[in-house]
């Protein structure tokens, strides 16, 4: 059986596998401004992509350096095989039904829902980055949006402690079926972070057996 994750004194520390660029720097930019719980010690992991995160997952899980091993990914479109793949490898790994609904913070169609919302109350029906580029451009003013570098940058400038608040009050909104279109459970790491006692990071290790 996998080996259960050591307690830690002093700061708990977390590891978030994130599916790709914009997750990363997402939890990058939400963890420098500070909006968490002081007693926490959030890694962000790149895996570079959604088909990495069941290794990368496994891997951080093993090595003992963390309390809290999680996974943030789309769910992109219907019929979801590889998000499904994602739940499914890590169930499997943990031997048994439903761990992956534990540790995964999912965002139906994208991540860019979440993100979206830091400013306006947006429903997204599609994953496809240019699909979404009106959208974007309409609601933060960067033209043309297709993730690069640059564009992911001037997107996390933007963020801060206000506009994460209005987000929260906005996600709280959305289902939290991932079979469901824009949905989510991403205010459930955020209610994890915000709590002084981490009494639920033994809880959901327990569950994982």
């Amino acid at each position: 059986m996998n080996r259960r994750l050591p307690p830690f004194l002093g700061k708990k520390k977390i590891c978030i596998i994130c599916e790709g660029d914009e997750e990363y720097d997402y939890i990058g930019k939400l963890k420098s401004l500070n909006v968490w719980g002081g007693n926490y010690d959030i890694d962000p992991i790149n895996a570079e992509g959604n088909g990495n995160i069941p290794a990368r997952y496994q891997d951080k899980y093993q090595n003992g350096s963390y309390e809290m091993v999680l996974v943030f990914c789309d769910t992109d479109k219907k019929p979801y095989e590889q998000y499904e793949d994602i739940k499914r490898k890590i169930n499997e790994f943990h031997g048994t039904d439903n761990a992956a609904d534990y540790v995964v913070i999912f965002a139906n169609p994208c991540t860019m829902q979440i993100i979206l919302l830091h400013w306006d109350d947006v429903r997204l029906v599609s994953h496809k980055k240019n699909h979404n580029a009106s959208t974007i451009e309409e609601v933060i003013g960067i033209k043309g949006y297709k993730a690069k570098k640059s564009q992911r940058k001037a997107l996390c400038e933007m963020l801060n402690a206000e506009n994460y608040g209005l987000m929260i009050e906005r996600a709280i909104k959305l289902a939290d079926d991932d079979t469901v279109l824009n949905s989510s459970n991403f205010t459930k790491l955020a209610e994890w972070f915000t709590q002084e006692d981490s009494c639920w990071i033994e809880e959901i290790n327990e569950k994982l057996g």
